[in-house]
């Protein structure tokens, strides 16, 4: 397939410098897209690869747009990713619609499941009693809605996600585990994105929420009763353990951890591979971790830390000595 230039831009927005007339046949990277193929600039560092970039067209802010090869067409706009993301989807539109039926034969659906009458349901997919789907949301291969969970309009569920596992409750009774049941459910919002094989858990008493427009990553475990704010986005393997709270507009970065009965303000953001062990209510970045070394230096560091405790209490001890020591002074 292609689309002329001049398509684009009337679809898109944007001022085209060069042929309207241009026939783009692809997207692609700047260092390896072809002379029929469409690129984008939004990171300034990357500059250096545009005089040399063999596109037939990039997208890129008006700061750029003489630096692009000559001969070169050229999009301008103010936020150059958001162009090319919304060309993305323009572009998996014109492919049309993918063949195949609405709802795989395979898909198992119980009777008192409320499926829209345009989502659609993938192969060997899972839905049971209760639970309802919203228009136009997208189920992939092998995903299971647990009973009375509920997913909103516009949504994607990827491969292998499971919504409304019971939720990791036991009670400990003389040496051994007791199950408390999960009595919650799941409730989702409208245009949530969730990556494969992500798992998010049932409440216990009351439901685990999801508010519209979160993005969630592959691999991602969302315990029972945790409530996530409207348009956060957490990346893979990320982990939010029982009845967190976290605000809208936050980031968690992967392998990010957040430990359960914490609260999160809205528009915090987590660094990669952090554990947030306490509540945060003021926006903004937040780390914690310790930083990379090789090994010996690391079991150093980590034996000096064991001592902290101990060193701490002997500095406030001399503290006290020499406070006293001057207040003694004549």
């Amino acid at each position: 397939m292609s689309l002329t230039l001049s398509a684009i831009v009337e679809q898109l927005g944007g001022r085209l410098s060069g042929s309207p007339d241009l026939s783009i046949e692809g997207l692609a990277p700047l260092q390896s897209a072809q002379p029929h193929q469409i690129s984008f600039l939004s990171n300034p560092k990357y500059q250096y690869q545009l005089a040399d970039s063999a596109a037939g067209c990039v997208i890129l802010a008006p700061a750029f747009e003489f630096a692009a090869r000559p001969g070169c067409a050229v999009i301008v706009t103010d936020d150059p990713y958001l162009y090319f993301a919304r060309l993305t989807r323009l572009w998996k539109q014109s492919l049309g619609p993918q063949p195949g039926p609405r709802i795989h034969p395979s898909a198992v659906i119980d009777p008192q499941a409320v499926v829209a009458d345009d989502a659609v349901i993938g192969p060997l997919c899972v839905l049971e009693r209760g639970v309802r789907v919203g228009a136009g949301t997208v189920l992939k291969s092998r995903v299971t809605l647990s009973q009375g969970c509920v997913v909103g309009a516009r949504c994607i569920l990827h491969s292998g996600v499971v919504v409304g596992a019971d939720g990791f409750g036991f009670a400990l009774h003389q040496g051994q585990w007791e199950k408390i049941e999960q009595l919650g459910a799941v409730r989702i919002g409208d245009d949530v994105e969730i990556g494969a094989n992500t798992c998010i858990d049932r409440g216990a008493l009351e439901d685990t929420v999801i508010e519209n427009g979160v993005k969630l990553d592959n691999l991602i475990q969302i315990g029972h009763n945790v409530h996530i704010g409207a348009h956060t986005a957490m990346a893979g393997c990320v982990g939010v353990a029982g009845s967190a709270r976290i605000g809208a507009h936050c980031t968690v970065g992967g392998g990010a951890v957040v430990l359960g009965h914490l609260t999160l303000a809205d528009h915090v953001h987590i660094s990669a591979a952090s554990v947030v062990t306490r509540s945060i209510s003021q926006p903004g970045n937040y780390t914690g971790m310790f930083p990379l070394d090789t090994n010996a230096n690391w079991e150093k560091n980590a034996a000096s830390l064991k001592q902290l405790s101990r060193l701490r209490e002997r500095i406030k001890a001399l503290e006290a000595d020499i406070q006293n020591n001057q207040d003694n002074q004549p």
